[in-house]
């Protein structure tokens, strides 16, 4: 009862834009981003044709990585919101969303987690906030299996090499590691943090870890398909119609900005 009188007052907005309808307004989700196939099989970014794996793919031992969107426009807005605003429905939008595109076959869900200092600053974990709605969709039991032992500075400005250095040995395993993990967080950038992640699983007894993230962020341009199209299922997650249909013969330079058959 509280919650329907608190969406009469304090109605949810878009989480690309904050003024419309919720989870993204109609000018919003022409603006979104999602990789297609064919693609590369292990990170799933799209190519023109089917491949096994690219230079962008994350480091072993993550076996594969996924996520629905491209970490660009109102998707990046959404997570920022996630992470630094409170919005925590954000991650039941989004969440709803990674279990669309998620294939990998895990015996538990686990997440990167936050320093402790940084969770007390923020109120909550955004991953373990996505990893609460992937392993609620998909039956497979939570669990919180790594714990950061070492805080790090913001990874934002850092190269590859030097994200890997910062992150090394900054997560343990303390228990026993089912043999099939699926990680979940937020943006996957160069890997280095869920590839550390999956090194202290490995050590803990597991035998296939597998990356699911909200988003993906890329340099380059993409292929013109990289869109949610009418009828997948992406669009199950989100409320009224479904994305607009793009027009995939027309090409553009820019990966974050579609341009929308009409």
């Amino acid at each position: 009862m509280l919650a329907r009188v608190l969406d009469v007052f304090f109605p949810m907005r878009c989480a690309g834009c904050g003024s419309g309808q919720w989870p993204f307004c109609q000018v919003c989700r022409g603006e979104v981003v999602a990789p297609s196939p064919p693609g590369y099989s292990r990170c799933g970014l799209p190519a023109e044709e089917e491949l096994a794996s690219c230079r962008h793919c994350p480091p072993p031992p993550l076996a594969v990585a996924r996520a629905p969107f491209l970490y660009a426009g109102p998707i990046r807005a959404a997570l920022l919101r996630l992470k630094f605003d409170g919005w925590r429905s954000v991650a039941e939008a989004l969440g709803r969303a990674m279990g669309a595109v998620n294939a990998f076959p895990a015996d538990v869900v686990t997440w990167v987690p936050l320093s402790a200092a940084r969770r007390a600053d923020r109120g909550y974990d955004q991953a373990r906030a996505l990893a609460q709605i992937v392993a609620r969709l998909s039956g497979v039991r939570l669990a919180a299996l790594l714990v950061r032992v070492k805080d790090t500075a913001p990874q934002t400005a850092r190269s590859g090499p030097e994200r890997r250095r910062a992150m090394h040995d900054a997560f343990r395993a303390p228990g026993r590691s089912p043999p099939r993990v699926l990680l979940v967080d937020d943006v996957l950038t160069t890997g280095a943090t869920a590839s550390e992640c999956a090194r202290a699983l490995r050590r803990a007894g597991a035998r296939e870890v597998g990356l699911l993230t909200a988003a993906r962020a890329t340099s380059g341009a993409l292929p013109a398909r990289c869109y949610t199209r009418v009828g997948s299922r992406l669009s199950l997650w989100l409320p009224g119609r479904e994305l607009p249909v793009v027009d995939a013969s027309r090409r553009r330079s820019d990966p974050r900005k579609g341009t929308v058959g009409l």
